[in-house]
């Protein structure tokens, strides 16, 4: 038996490859598959089936694409339907793969379709769970993400209580927990930086899974605290249960290089985004103008989900060398299929062809402090709310204004008014100053570094809530 995880940080995000006597069971593919291909390829081994644990919100799963490679059987839990061929399991059916069993254990709650898949070693013996969102290391799956459910977040919420002691407790302390996400994924509030544990630990540690806890306990401390999920999930999540176009033709049209008249011409005539990934370093000194910068080597995927509200908007790359196939790659994982090519020889071709050329204005952080001792300045915050309570600049003029809900909040600032521009390390304020240039706010500062920089300052600092919170 040979069970890897394959991990993926920008989506924080695991995938499962198991094997048993030639026989391979993947359980929540990324995207792109032929990764699995090759490794059973490697092995002489055959997929068989495709484990979903549910229709994922954060991510667009390959298993569409897998079993027609493959011929490979999708199967989802009870209650699941698709618009595609699966097979939808019964509560405890289990299905053979070499010397070992995978038993499909129903445990609604994160969604009505969630299942967690007991693998049953070949002395059978209980030996892990893949528990998808049930439950994650530190927490549990949000219960606010089910589609098209007449059910409330209250309802779901109890019903992952019942899966929880039901299905998963009763499971021996020494049962290896496998789950689809750790730290970093907005399908809980506080995942572990583990990504692989026990379940007997998790009895001892997980909140969700304290003994003598009730219901209505459960029920309360599962919602509390839960932010509004991202616009895209629940378009993610249509995608896995309606079908997608194949990655492969959604990468032979976004993996298409463009010289600089044909790459102005698509952008002018079909209104494309221009999406630049280089560094946020780059992207300051200079940029095209209107591009919006979302950095490939930050939380690149979830940003763009977060920010960019239509999936079928066209969209230009402008990206370090060589990183073209990967930036095309990691859109289409979370649903971004219309990429249209990207801008050949990268930004130096822009520039030798004498095309105009916009820059970010720009100020150290002892420069913006000097600033302050004689002026009121506006200072936009855009890190998350809970990161501005607890601590923020004691200034006049700070607004939180977090980078998460940017679209919705354009309206409480104004384009007249020079706005200083920080989050905590100079990534996400460059996000936002490009987003809110593209809208016609011109009269942006970006602070360097951000508030990591700026407590070297010794600047006033305060760690009470900011009446200035949106």
């Amino acid at each position: 038996m040979k069970i890897e995880q394959i991990y993926t940080g920008c989506l924080a995000q695991g995938a499962y490859y198991i094997e048993s006597k030639g026989e391979v069971a993947i359980i929540d593919p990324l995207r792109e598959t032929q990764q699995y291909v090759e490794k059973a390829n490697h092995e002489n081994a055959k997929i068989k089936y495709i484990f979903e644990t549910h229709f994922h919100a954060d991510f667009v799963s390959g298993h569409i694409d897998l079993a027609k490679k493959t011929g490979a059987t999708i199967v989802f839990g009870p209650g699941a339907e698709t618009s595609y061929e699966t097979y939808i399991a019964k509560d405890n059916e289990v299905f053979k793969l070499g010397d070992i069993t995978i038993k499909v254990l129903h445990t609604p709650g994160h969604t009505l379709e969630s299942s967690t898949f007991l693998l049953i070693d070949e002395n059978g013996k209980d030996h892990a769970i893949f528990s998808g969102d049930t439950l994650f290391l530190g927490d549990v799956g949000r219960p606010d993400l089910a589609i098209k459910s007449d059910l409330t977040k209250e309802d779901l919420a109890a019903m992952l209580y019942d899966s929880l002691r039901n299905k998963i407790m009763p499971l021996a302390d020494d049962v290896i927990v496998y789950p689809a996400h750790g730290a970093g994924s907005a399908c809980g509030k506080n995942l572990s930086k583990e990504t692989v544990g026990v379940l007997g630990e998790q009895k001892k540690t997980n909140y969700a899974l304290r003994a003598n806890m009730t219901k209505d306990e459960f029920v309360k401390e599962v919602l509390d605290g839960i932010p509004p999920p991202p616009q895209y999930f629940a378009k993610n999540a249509m995608m896995n249960k309606s079908g997608y176009d194949s990655f492969e033709t959604v990468l032979k049209r976004g993996n298409t290089p463009l010289d600089v008249d044909e790459f102005e011409a698509i952008a002018n005539q079909e209104g494309a985004l221009v999406l630049d990934v280089r560094h946020e370093d780059d992207f300051v000194k200079e940029h095209i103008p209107n591009s919006v910068f979302i950095g490939i080597d930050g939380a690149f995927a979830p940003w763009v989900g977060a920010l960019i509200t239509d999936l079928k908007q066209p969209i230009l790359l402008v990206t370090p060398k060589g990183r073209e196939e990967e930036t095309v790659t990691r859109l289409s994982r979370v649903g971004y299929d219309n990429t249209l090519g990207y801008l050949k020889g990268g930004f130096d071709s822009w520039k030798k062809a004498g095309k105009d050329i916009d820059v970010l204005d720009s100020i150290s952080p002892d420069d913006f402090v000097h600033k302050t001792n004689t002026n009121d300045l506006n200072i936009l915050d855009v890190r998350k709310s809970g990161e501005h309570q607890s601590m923020y600049l004691n200034l006049k003029g700070v607004k939180n204004f977090p980078l998460d809900f940017i679209n919705d909040n354009l309206h409480v600032i104004d384009k007249t008014k020079t706005y200083y521009i920080h989050c905590a390390g100079g990534y996400r304020s460059v996000i936002a100053a490009s987003i809110l240039k593209a809208r016609g706010f011109y009269n942006l500062v970006n602070i360097e570094g951000g508030f990591d920089e700026l407590k070297k300052t010794g600047v006033q600092m305060s760690d009470f809530v900011c009446p200035s919170t949106l």
